[in-house]
């Protein structure tokens, strides 16, 4: 079979740099297309990219042309690694034109008709992409960094035990914050506690995502001197009485649509749990299973909830390019 074509929205900057890196060698897609503002259009990616990526540039993007960001690319899906800033406009153009639109950016997760997907917890939403005044064409998009780790760590907990009440404060990491991001006298020897908008992200999207505003949400977000990965400290209220066993088993046993279909990006096993008291860690652990598993540890009664656990996830992987990429592999799996 031959390969769908793709194109990269923002492919200069640390989410397209990441859409690169992760689409090389797959089985399915294949880059065609690379798009960023006027300024490097024009010019081949090698010459237009400050390179930051762990990997050299793959030598079939690295001589490409860059064109600018209109609806006029060699391709079927785009990936958009566009800044909220101009993402919502050039979005809305290229899904008009006809093109698959899979956005990492935030401006349309809240549209009505737009599904916002965590492939493992709600792939049923993607059908709202029929009801999109898009012709052939569509935009998908996935949550926030630090929401993917935290839903689904909620998810087999809503759905085994039920939920009242989340208490969620975040360690993030300078990547987050994209490229060149915060300054080193800024965070070195330093903790930062606000990042614009994430608490107000956090405490909304869990609700599209799951399906339910039947419990609240509080979020604390702070940045952190780590360079990749998410660390989160969760208490939980359940509606339902469980065992401690019986909520590991949950996560434990916790698959979705990816990993029945074993779609290419997907993880083996999307929760892993860590019974060692100083687990899960950054560095350690952000990379398990290609970077798209969460990681939990800790979990222990709570003296005001129920019980308290730590959240791990790769926040430029599953959290950004990654999760965009596995979310592609579900929507062309339904609609082949």
């Amino acid at each position: 079979m031959s390969k769908i074509s793709v194109g990269i929205l923002g492919a200069t900057g640390s989410v397209g740099q990441k859409f690169i890196e992760l689409l090389q060698n797959h089985p399915d897609f294949e880059i065609t297309a690379l798009a960023a503002s006027s300024r490097s259009a024009g010019k081949t990616y090698q010459d237009a990219v400050n390179w930051f990526m762990a990997t050299p540039i793959p030598e079939h993007v690295r001589n490409m042309k860059v064109s600018t960001c209109e609806p006029n690319l060699d391709c079927k899906i785009v990936f958009s690694g566009l800044d909220a800033s101009v993402a919502g406009e050039i979005e809305t153009a290229f899904a008009k034109a006809g093109y698959i639109v899979v956005s990492n950016s935030r401006n349309h997760r809240f549209d009505a008709d737009v599904p916002l997907i965590v492939p493992e917890i709600n792939p049923e939403q993607l059908s709202l992409t029929k009801k999109q005044a898009y012709g052939k064409g569509c935009i998908i998009t996935n949550p926030n960094c630090s929401t993917i780790g935290l839903v689904m760590a909620l998810k087999p907990l809503l759905d085994n035990f039920g939920l009242e009440s989340v208490n969620v404060v975040t360690l993030q990491a300078l990547s987050g914050a994209g490229y060149p991001g915060i300054s080193s006298l800024d965070i070195i020897d330093n903790v930062l506690p606000y990042i614009k908008n994430e608490e107000e992200k956090m405490e909304t999207e869990p609700y599209k995502i799951l399906g339910t505003k039947d419990f609240k949400i509080s979020a604390t977000c702070n940045r952190v001197a780590v360079i990749d990965g998410h660390t989160e400290c969760v208490a939980v209220k359940l509606k339902n009485k469980a065992r401690k066993e019986d909520i590991i088993k949950a996560w434990q046993e916790f698959r979705g649509k990816p990993q029945e279909l074993n779609l290419p990006t997907a993880p083996l096993k999307p929760i892993h749990y860590f019974s060692e008291d100083n687990f899960p860690q950054p560095k350690l652990h952000r990379n398990l299973d290609k970077g798209m598993a969460v990681s939990i540890g800790r979990l222990r009664p709570c003296p005001i909830l129920d019980y308290k656990f730590t959240i791990l996830s790769h926040n430029t992987i599953r959290g950004a390019a990654g999760g965009a990429i596995l979310n592609a592999e579900l929507f062309i799996n339904k609609i082949s």
